[in-house]
């Protein structure tokens, strides 16, 4: 790596906490763009077995989707991290500077004729590791919501 991530903090009085971190397409920052934002979110709603497994493991899924689907390892373009800590939820929005996609294209990774297929399990994987995932209507952006527990 030889970019250094820098990680925003806001914490305005008595509103959410937000996290923004722009990471470079390369997979090497997949695991260190994680951990620091893992490392800052505040306690809040998430219990620590949720920060620890469902945030850290969604983050890592949807980061490396973006810099390998969205921007195509393409070094020149970044993916935008933001986390949105409030009483009740965490919203993790990670968006790409891809042409996006449509999610209803993804083949379900669990019917037969995929379960060889070794690609096409991220989205699956994402849905059952958050309570919510919403994608913009380019499908460039996903919007993943932990709920408080």
């Amino acid at each position: 790596m030889t970019t250094a991530l820098r990680l925003q903090v806001r914490r305005p009085a008595g509103g959410e906490t937000e996290l923004s971190l722009a990471v470079p397409s390369a997979l090497e920052y997949v695991g260190p763009a994680v951990e620091l934002i893992a490392v800052e979110l505040p306690g809040g709603p998430l219990s620590a077995r949720r920060i620890q497994f469902n945030f850290r493991t969604a983050l890592a899924e949807a980061l490396a989707n973006a810099i390998a689907y969205g921007n195509r390892h393409d070094p020149d373009r970044l993916v935008q991290i933001r986390v949105e800590v409030g009483r009740d939820a965490v919203r993790l929005h990670v968006t790409d500077e891809g042409n996006g996609f449509n999610p209803a294209d993804v083949p379900d990774p669990t019917r037969p004729d995929r379960l060889e297929c070794e690609d096409g399990r991220g989205l699956f994987v994402l849905r059952h590791l958050v309570d919510q995932v919403a994608f913009n209507e380019k499908g460039n952006s996903v919007c993943l919501t932990l709920r408080a527990g």
